[in-house]
């Protein structure tokens, strides 16, 4: 899971809106981060590993000139943490591209001996996102045309749809044609267009969530749809087409649970109401099946941040007061997405810290997103039993995560799912809660599916193992156990000097 953004603007430098928009999807990526922008046939790059505010200075946004450029936020999933997968990526070949990708091809491997053996392209880095700009950009080139159209993109994008496989959205740019983006054939991972009229012109933007292009007042037109792509020019005209013959809405539905911001709208789904309708659901299977401790609970706390729209709603229907137990240290990143399970365990102490008044003597029900690996819960409920609580009742707004997700959330060993294997009763005794109650697959797909009822699938392959692309076979989620556990990441992790910017041509500057 990435971050996202392209602007072409009529009359303005793009540089500091991008930064802006990177820093409100910095929730979707914490590793790395990047921008490249163009002027007059020339691109102009910065990117190296941190966040946002670490990665640009003020030299650093001086060199980013230009009216169009694309950014990107990292959160490794393929590949490694090192900075030389920091995107956006560059080839020159053909005219020079440069794109940014959120989410996982799933024949990465196939396609990269592809690439070398017959398409005759060299690959620098591990990371799949480098993958598909080759592919792309090979598929390009066989049109052998001088001057590149938005026909000849869609027709280019066609044919990446036929080679690769898995979740992508994904923003590109060349010079003396504008951007472009396109998502996968089952809208796996989102991403929005938005406009904005000014007194030159129209600005067109595309991100990955609509929190982006409210933050910098752009109206949502629309998500790009499964299997669609969009080419703004950089003379500000804008163009969709339909590049897949079977696209099949199917988007992921832990998009709603966890990673994207509750005031997005994402495929015509307010994050927002969805998770108030989780919170519902899952107190009225509460009542239904705790009937005999509902009356013990004193006090409904969220784990903030995700977690706290559900908990409202929760204590409200249970009739139950809706306290704030933690006080989060905002300059602590999510625990969920970090490397490494001490750095996990570790970050949730200094992440949260409990109001022991809040707790003392009472019988409290907790509330999260969900429990993937369980060290974070583990933690948060010793930190309740500290500060004296007497009881603590453990809820998650999402089912058991039992199964690894391959489509771009750094969830792929199951081994380190502390729900696989596990009964309910098991992972309760294991994070160390007095009870534990998970919500129903069923009703948080109706929560969900309520906000858009056009959508009749959603991905749920975490929770259920159905994966809906079809092409994930045993072998397979062996050898992503293998190679992207936590402790495959820690051999991988080396430190690279930070990259420079290129000129279009593909000389280093």
């Amino acid at each position: 899971m990435c971050g996202i953004v392209g602007i072409v603007s009529t009359s303005t430098p793009v540089n500091q809106e991008i930064y802006d928009a990177l820093t409100i999807l910095q929730h979707r990526g914490q590793d790395a981060a990047g921008i490249v922008t163009c002027q007059d046939g020339r691109f102009y790059q910065r990117k190296d590993n941190g966040l946002v505010k670490d990665v640009f200075r003020t030299r650093h946004m001086r060199d980013l000139v230009g009216t169009m450029g694309i950014g990107h936020v990292r959160y490794p999933t393929a590949g490694s943490s090192s900075s030389a997968e920091a995107q956006p990526f560059y080839v020159n070949s053909p005219y020079g591209i440069a794109m940014g990708h959120n989410g996982n091809l799933t024949n990465s491997e196939a396609l990269s001996q592809e690439l070398y053996a017959q398409d005759l392209r060299h690959l620098n880095t591990n990371s799949d996102s480098e993958v598909l700009l080759n592919v792309f950009a090979h598929e390009l080139m066989k049109r052998k045309k001088l001057q590149v159209t938005p026909d000849d993109i869609f027709a280019t994008i066609r044919d990446v749809h036929q080679r690769v496989r898995g979740g992508y959205a994904t923003v590109g740019m060349m010079p003396n044609l504008g951007i472009f983006a396109f998502r996968d054939p089952y809208g796996l991972r989102p991403v929005v267009v938005g406009k904005r009229e000014t007194a030159a012109g129209t600005d067109y933007m595309v991100a990955s969530e609509s929190a982006a292009l409210d933050g910098l007042g752009f109206e949502l037109i629309r998500d790009i749809r499964p299997g669609e792509a969009v080419v703004i020019t950089q003379e500000g005209q804008i163009y969709f087409e339909q590049c897949h013959d079977h696209p099949q809405y199917s988007p992921c539905i832990f998009e709603f649970v966890y990673f994207a911001r509750p005031d997005s709208m994402i495929d015509d789904i307010s994050v927002y109401k969805a998770r108030l309708r989780m919170g519902e659901m899952l107190a009225k299977k509460l009542q239904r099946e705790w009937s005999d401790i509902v009356d013990e609970i004193d006090v409904v706390m969220p784990i903030p941040d995700t977690s706290r729209t559900s908990a409202l709603e929760m204590a409200e229907v249970l009739g139950k007061p809706y306290r704030e137990g933690f006080i989060k240290n905002r300059y602590i990143g999510r625990t969920f997405i970090m490397p490494g399970q001490k750095l996990r365990k570790k970050s949730v102490r200094q992440k949260l810290n409990p109001i022991r008044l809040e707790f003392e003597g009472k019988n409290v029900l907790l509330v999260d997103d969900s429990i993937v690996r369980g060290t974070t819960s583990g933690e948060i409920v010793k930190m309740a039993r500290d500060m004296g609580a007497k009881k603590v009742y453990f809820a998650s707004a999402a089912p058991a995560v039992r199964y690894p997700y391959v489509y771009g959330i750094d969830m792929p060993s199951a081994s380190e799912l502390v729900a696989n294997g596990r009964s309910t009763d098991e992972v309760a005794e294991f994070i160390g809660a007095d009870r534990l109650i998970y919500q129903d697959l069923d009703d948080l797909l109706e929560a969900v599916g309520a906000g858009n009822r056009s959508i009749t699938c959603f991905d749920t392959s975490c929770f259920s193992g159905e994966y809906v692309t079809g092409d994930i076979t045993e072998d397979y989620l062996q050898s992503i156990d293998a190679n992207r556990n936590d402790s495959a990441k820690a051999a991988k992790a080396v430190s690279v000097p930070e990259t420079v910017g290129l000129h279009n041509d593909g000389s280093e500057e």
